[in-house]
């Protein structure tokens, strides 16, 4: 029978060909987009795109990937739904990870590779996120301004002798409300409400800006003493622009609470969406992001500290000096969040 003689005695039969020809050619297409796999990532394009590109060049899955702020990104794979296209959340500190495992966005998994290597206090217990990279939150003073017999540890800084001489972000900052969750921790309730009380007093002015703002108000003489992140420490000193690296050469670290807990630290991490369809190559990703060679990118071009024990940080961060680390669990500055942004609000700090 002719294909025109066939369409006149059945139309029905020539579609129902025609969508079975489509169908079965389905699992090609979908076969193709599983060598891919999206990313949404709070760090920005120059932070993380020369090593998901290498993550390609290895395995041949292509890396879509997609940035931003983070809790705008978080709000769109809330608002995407089961329809999200994020098979791969990063973001930068254990806040925001928490914010989004309560938010019912990822999914728990298990791989030998991820905890053979991260330590435990560096993911999350059930699975949900794992750390990628970490920073310290330690204290930086003005060289001459300061001696550095006059610091000892966070508490040490509410203090009356530091009044007018500190620098440090808003209340709604996420890096204080872990500082804050991790004193939390250690030390309860009461006596961190009391800190705060006090520390709020030795502000030198309103705060305001990010973690560079900071450091320069610090060299510019606003301020001796600065709190602020490593990782925005060492794009000072080695970038481009001149005042930046003029304030960060202007400065010291000192490493607090080394006779105690150590100094806080937190990490940039990731969790595999909830609702992917990939989960396979979302694991995938975040296990070659700890590998030797992801790591070492980390700590050379990023300027942190690698989360593999085995992997050295950069001569840049040596440097500086080693230093004894906070080992709390950071799944615990997700769980005291609430409570440290109320303590900071009852002390005025803005």
């Amino acid at each position: 029978m002719s294909l025109k003689k066939g369409l006149k005695t059945n139309p029905c039969s020539f579609i129902l060909s025609i969508f079975l020809c489509c169908l079965f050619s389905l699992p090609l297409y979908a076969t193709q987009s599983l060598q891919e796999v999206n990313l949404y990532s709070a760090r920005k394009e120059a932070l993380i795109k020369p090593i998901v590109d290498e993550f390609t060049q290895q395995t041949g899955i292509k890396v879509n990937l997609i940035t931003g702020k983070a809790d705008a990104l978080l709000q769109r794979i809330k608002s995407e739904v089961r329809n999200t296209y994020a098979d791969v959340f990063i973001t930068t500190d254990a806040g925001r990870l928490y914010r989004a495992k309560s938010a019912d966005v990822l999914q728990a998994i298990q791989s030998e590779a991820l905890n053979r290597v991260i330590s435990d206090n560096l993911r999350d217990p059930e699975g949900y996120w794992y750390g990628l990279s970490m920073r310290a939150r330690p204290i930086f003073y003005v060289k001459g301004a300061v001696n550095s017999e006059e610091l000892s540890t966070y508490e040490a800084l509410a203090d009356s002798k530091f009044k007018g001489r500190i620098c440090i972000r808003s209340s709604n900052n996420i890096y204080n409300q872990s500082l804050l969750a991790s004193m939390l921790a250690v030390d309860g309730p009461n006596k961190t409400q009391q800190w705060a009380n006090d520390f709020v007093k030795n502000f030198a002015r309103k705060p305001k800006g990010g973690d560079r703002d900071q450091i320069k108000g610090a060299a510019s003489g606003q301020c001796d003493i600065a709190i602020a992140n490593t990782y925005y420490f060492g794009k000072m000193i080695t970038g481009k622009k001149a005042d930046q690296k003029k304030a960060a050469e202007a400065m010291a670290i000192f490493w607090p609470n080394q006779t105690n807990r150590g100094t806080h630290v937190n990490i940039s991490g990731a969790g595999i969406t909830k609702h992917t369809k990939n989960t396979a190559n979302a694991q995938k990703l975040i296990e070659f992001l700890v590998t030797k060679k992801a790591q070492r990118w980390y700590a050379d071009v990023n300027f942190e500290y690698p989360v593999r024990k085995d992997v050295a940080a950069s001569d840049l961060l040596k440097s500086w000096g080693d230093f004894k680390a906070d080992t709390i669990n950071l799944s615990q500055l997700d769980v005291n969040n609430a409570e440290a942004v109320k303590i900071m609000d009852r002390a005025g700090w803005k």
